[in-house]
């Protein structure tokens, strides 16, 4: 079984019983955001905060 396929189960059995659907594909996609965001920054994928304050002034008027 794939290392993921695990985590999710892990995930899934840790969850209240009476989760729903909707419940479930929420903490996956979350879970997958998490793990993307810590490849990223593992990577080097990141920006400084006075570039994001730079970025952001020019969409906040």
């Amino acid at each position: 079984m794939s290392k993921i396929k695990e985590e999710v189960i892990e995930m899934i059995s840790n969850l209240p019983d009476e989760v729903g659907y909707d419940e479930i594909m929420a903490e996956i996609y979350f879970r997958q955001k998490v793990d993307r965001s810590m490849m990223q920054i593992e990577e080097g994928k990141v920006i400084s905060h006075e570039e994001t304050q730079k970025r952001m002034s020019k969409w906040i008027k």
